[in-house]
């Protein structure tokens, strides 16, 4: 069988389609892993991605969770994420970021930027950005405790009830 011209531009559409990576398949890389390929560490999403999708030409990406979920980092923010994360992934940079929101004293803002700078990571809602160090996302969140968590309940409600229990 004989290479025809005629062939080259279906085997582009081919290989063009195939790119659109999904996590449902045996050998696939995790969302966590594609993020880690990226440069960012696999903390700026919560424990529980059950997919994703990735073009790879775009870097148009999307991870899915069963449901929403929140939880509160270190009893200061609290984060919201949509069942559906969608952004556009390059090396260091993850922009144009929908499903996840941050509360700011009483306002829930949209996070639309994440970027790596060395050490830190910058997560922009619009004209406001705040760094954090990197060694802060090392450990992904857990939906409903985030961080502090026990068998996914809250950890520090727990040790508290313990101390009170010796003390009491």
């Amino acid at each position: 069988m004989a290479f025809r011209p005629t062939f080259l531009p279906f085997m582009v559409f081919l290989c063009a389609s195939l790119s659109f990576v999904s996590a449902a398949g045996d050998g696939k890389l995790s969302a966590y892993e594609v993020l880690q390929q990226y440069d960012f560490p696999i903390g700026i999403l919560p424990k529980g991605v059950t997919g994703y999708e990735l073009n790879a030409a775009t870097g148009e990406f999307s991870a899915y969770l069963n449901g929403s979920c929140s939880f509160s980092l270190e009893n200061s923010y609290q984060l919201k994420y949509k069942s559906t994360i969608k952004g556009v992934i390059s090396k260091d940079r993850l922009k144009k970021l929908k499903g996840v929101s941050v509360k700011v004293l009483f306002f829930w803002l949209d996070i639309v930027e994440v970027k790596r700078n060395r050490d830190d990571l910058e997560f922009s809602v619009g004209l406001i950005s705040a760094s954090f160090p990197l060694y802060n996302f090392e450990e992904c969140p857990q939906c409903g405790c985030g961080l502090d968590c026990v068998n996914g309940k809250d950890m520090k409600f727990k040790l508290n009830r313990y101390e009170h229990g010796i003390n009491g």
